[in-house]
C-alpha cells in the first residue's frame, strides 16, 4: 500500500483517517462500516442539495465527517481514500491523493479485506451486458441446492454489509464454542457477486473462487480511456481464481473474453471453462436439442455429457438469456450444486423488470420493453431475439455507433420509430444498412413522446410483429432513468389496448 498500510485485521483500521470519495449508497455504506471499526471517515462529495444534507446528517450522527460541494480538495491527513465506482481515475481527489502517497481503493477492495478468515466465498459475474441478470440466476441455482447465499456487488445489498454481517455470524460463532469451528459459523455460505468495471479498477486483491466475464463491447469508454483498458479491468475479475474461470466461447470481439482468461494469473489447477450457444466441446456448457449440458463437470469430458434443464426453463428463452443461464449454471457447478438444482433454479427465477419484458399483445401484435438495453451490444442481442420488429430507439448515445447493430439487424426490421437527443444517429445508419426500413422521426425529447412512439409503432406492426423498446441509449435525455422510460414504455402500451 501507501502511506498507510491496512489488512484484513479489524484492528488495523482504528484511527487510520479514510476519506470516503461519493455520498451514494455504498460510500455511505463503507463510511458507516468504517467509522464502527475505529477509522476516522471524512465522506467529501461536490453536491450539496437537500437529499446529500439529509445524509450527512444521518452520518455526523454515527461519528463520520462530511464535506459537500468540494470533491477535489483531499482532508489533511488522509491515509487511506474510498471511492464510490462511478470516479473516474483522473479526478483531481486521485490526483491530489497520489501526490501524497496515499492509496485509492473501492467498496468491493474494502469488503474483500475485511473478510477476514474462513469467510464465504465469492462467485464473482462481470460483463458488458447480463450482469444482474446472471448473478441472480446464479444466487437462484444456489439457493435451490440448499445454500445460504446473497446476489451483492453492484446490485442488492452494499457487499461491505453483506461481508461485516458474515464476520459478525463467524464472531458470535466463535465466542459461543471458543475456537472451535463449525461449518454453519457463517451468516453466508457463498456470495454471487456482481462486478463492474469500475469496481474492478479499484480493487486489486479481489481473488474469487471462480469468475465470469459474460461479454465484451465498447462501453464506458470515456472513463476508462480506451477499449483495452477497459477489457483489462474487467479482465481483473480472473486474477487469482482458484477453481474456474468462465468465459465466452461463442465471443468475436477481441480481446476475447478467452484472451483474458489466457493472460490472467490463477492458482494452480484453475480451470477454463467455456459457454456456448452450440453444442459443448470438453471443458464447456452448451446446448444440444433444446437441453443445456454440462461437458465441464462430469468425470470423463471426452464422453460424458450431464443434462442440466430445458431451454424452456430460462425466462425468457432469448439466445443472450440462454447465455446468462449458461454462465450462471458454470459457476455453480464449479462450487459443487448439484445438476437438478441448476433447473430448480432457473425455474424459479424471475428477471427484473425492463429486461426483455413481455408487456402485452394488442391486437396480434406483441409489446416488449428492454429499457435496460442502454448500449448498442445490449440491443443487438435482444433484437437478435425476434423475427419480426418495429424497434423503438434513440436517447443518449454515450459516444456510439450504430452502424453494426443495424447491419446485424437489418432483416429483422419491419419498421423504426426514433426518439432521443441522439437519434439522429440511428437515423443515419438505418438510411445506410436498412434503406427500405420505414422510419418514423419524433422531434421532440419530451416524456409524453412515448406514448406516441408506441402509437406510431403500432401503426407500423403487423399482427405476429414484435414492437421492441430497446433503446441503445442512455435515457437521462428524458427520464430519470432507464426503469422510467420502461415504466412510460408500459404505460403507454396499456393504453394503446385500451383503446383498441
Amino acid at each position: 500500500m501507501g502511506s498507510q498500510e491496512v489488512s484484513a485485521s479489524q484492528d488495523s483500521w482504528k484511527g487510520l483517517r479514510v476519506t470516503v470519495a461519493g455520498l451514494g449508497v455504498s460510500g455511505v455504506s463503507v463510511a458507516r462500516a468504517l467509522a464502527g471499526l475505529g477509522a476516522a471517515v471524512t465522506v467529501v462529495d461536490g453536491g450539496s442539495g437537500p437529499a446529500l444534507q439529509a445524509r450527512a446528517a444521518e452520518l455526523a450522527e454515527a461519528g463520520v465527517a462530511v464535506r459537500l460541494g468540494d470533491a477535489e480538495t483531499l482532508p489533511e491527513g488522509t491515509g487511506l481514500v474510498v471511492t464510490s465506482p462511478g470516479w473516474k481515475p483522473d479526478s483531481p481527489l486521485f490526483a491530489a491523493a497520489a501526490a501524497a502517497g496515499v492509496d485509492v481503493i473501492g467498496d468491493v477492495e474494502v469488503a474483500w479485506r475485511l473478510r477476514g478468515p474462513g469467510a464465504a466465498p465469492w462467485l464473482a459475474v462481470t460483463g458488458t451486458n447480463g450482469k444482474t441478470t446472471t448473478t441472480q440466476m446464479l444466487a437462484s441455482i444456489l439457493r435451490a441446492d440448499g445454500l445460504r447465499t446473497a446476489a451483492v456487488g453492484n446490485i442488492g445489498t452494499p457487499i461491505v454489509d453483506v461481508v461485516l454481517e458474515d464476520r459478525a455470524a463467524r464472531a458470535a460463532r466463535a465466542a459461543e464454542a471458543g475456537d472451535e469451528r463449525r461449518e454453519d459459523d457463517n451468516a453466508y455460505d457463498v456470495l454471487a457477486v456482481e462486478l463492474s468495471s469500475y469496481q474492478l479498477h479499484w480493487a486489486p486483491s479481489l481473488r474469487a473462487h471462480s469468475a465470469a466475464v459474460l461479454n465484451l463491447a465498447p462501453d464506458h469508454l470515456d472513463w476508462h480511456g480506451s477499449m483495452e483498458a477497459y477489457a483489462a479491468d474487467k479482465g481483473r475479475i480472473y486474477e487469482g481464481n482458484q477453481v474456474a474461470c468462465v468465459y465466452n466461447a461463442d465471443a468475436t470481439a477481441k480481446p476475447s473474453t478467452e484472451d483474458l482468461v489466457r493472460e490472467a494469473d490463477v492458482e494452480e489447477g484453475c480451470r477454463a471453462i467455456g459457454f456456448t450457444l452450440a453444442a459443448p466441446a470438453p471443458s464447456q456448457l452448451g446446448v444440444v436439442e433444446g437441453i443445456l449440458v454440462d461437458r465441464a463437470f462430469v468425470p470423463d469430458r471426452q464422453k460424458q455429457a450431464q443434462e442440466l434443464a430445458e431451454v424452456s426453463d430460462v425466462r425468457p428463452p432469448a439466445p443472450h438469456n440462454i447465455a446468462n443461464a449458461l454462465a450462471a449454471a458454470a459457476l455453480a457447478r464449479a462450487f459443487g450444486v448439484a445438476p437438478q438444482a441448476v433447473r430448480d433454479g432457473l425455474r424459479a427465477f424471475s428477471p427484473d423488470a425492463h429486461r426483455i419484458e413481455h408487456v402485452a399483445d394488442v391486437a396480434g401484435v406483441a409489446y416488449v420493453d428492454d429499457s435496460k438495453a442502454t448500449n448498442t451490444h445490449a440491443a443487438q442481442a435482444s433484437l437478435a431475439a425476434y423475427e419480426s420488429i418495429v424497434w423503438i430507439a434513440g436517447g443518449l448515445a454515450k459516444g456510439a455507433t450504430f452502424d453494426e447493430l443495424v447491419a446485424a439487424s437489418a432483416k429483422r426490421l419491419r419498421g423504426a420509430v426514433l426518439i432521443g437527443a441522439d437519434r439522429a444517429l440511428i437515423r443515419e445508419a438505418l438510411a445506410r444498412h436498412a434503406p427500405q426500413v420505414p422510419v418514423v422521426d419524433l422531434d421532440r425529447t419530451d416524456t409524453g413522446a412515448m406514448a406516441e412512439a408506441v402509437r406510431q409503432a403500432a401503426r407500423l406492426a403487423a399482427p405476429g410483429d414484435t414492437v421492441l423498446m430497446a433503446p441503445a441509449c442512455a435515457s437521462m435525455d428524458m427520464f430519470t432513468n432507464y426503469n422510467k422510460r420502461g415504466d412510460a414504455f408500459a404505460e403507454a402500451v396499456r393504453e394503446l389496448g385500451a383503446s383498441a
